[in-house]
């Protein structure tokens, strides 16, 4: 619940992605543990906020969790000359009272019973269709989100076929430099150690 006491505030991140900032506030964007992810201004009818991000002609994408978004912006333009602009904007925007995001579609993932419940997941994850895949996506939320919203990111579950787990990288970890580390090094190690009868690889899909 938001403590209304607050004011709304903003602080700026760099993040590994160098086309990619990360704007932090003071209260919650989206509550209950929801994401979005924003590519084009026809994505936002239901989202005012980011809406008006993309008027700004530099904005190729918009991401949100929690108390952040990350922008990605078009490399006609430096970060330099217009993040003071868009935290301003976001400040300015936040304070007016004016609707932030109205709704996000929704869907239940259910999980085996090792794991004794079902989590509801945003937009994110395509469901699973057996024991294995809700493996994996419990273990893309529980191991592999903490790290990964750090440096405003996220890595959903796409498909599992013939061993082959292939996922997307949205936020700041679209495009990323570093992001083929993180798949191989990170998601890859980890997937198959937790499970090596299953999976053979992961790889990366573009949204």
């Amino acid at each position: 619940m938001q403590n209304n006491d607050i004011p709304w505030e903003f602080y700026v991140e760099g993040t590994p992605n160098p086309e990619t900032m990360k704007f932090v506030a003071s209260k919650l964007i989206i509550e209950n543990g929801g994401t979005a992810n924003y590519l084009n201004i026809t994505e936002t009818k239901q989202a005012p906020l980011i809406q008006k991000l993309f008027e700004f002609p530099f904005t190729k994408a918009v991401f949100v969790s929690g108390n952040y978004l990350t922008i990605t912006k078009h490399n006609f333009i430096n970060w330099e000359d217009v993040f003071i602009e868009v935290k301003n904007f976001l400040t300015d925007y936040t304070r007016s009272g004016k609707p932030l995001i109205n709704d996000l579609p929704k869907k239940d993932v259910p999980v085996d019973n090792e794991f004794k419940e079902t989590k509801t997941v945003y937009t994110e994850h395509a469901i699973p269709k057996n024991e294995v895949e809700a493996k994996i996506i419990e273990t893309l939320e529980n191991y592999i989100r903490p790290a990964v919203e750090q440096d405003g990111g996220l890595i959903t579950f796409k498909s599992f076929e013939d061993g082959v787990v292939t996922v997307q990288m949205r936020g700041a970890c679209s495009g990323c430099p570093s992001s083929t580390m993180t798949l191989k090094a990170g998601i890859e190690a980890l997937l198959k150690r937790l499970l090596p009868e299953q999976v053979k690889e992961v790889v990366s899909e573009a949204l």
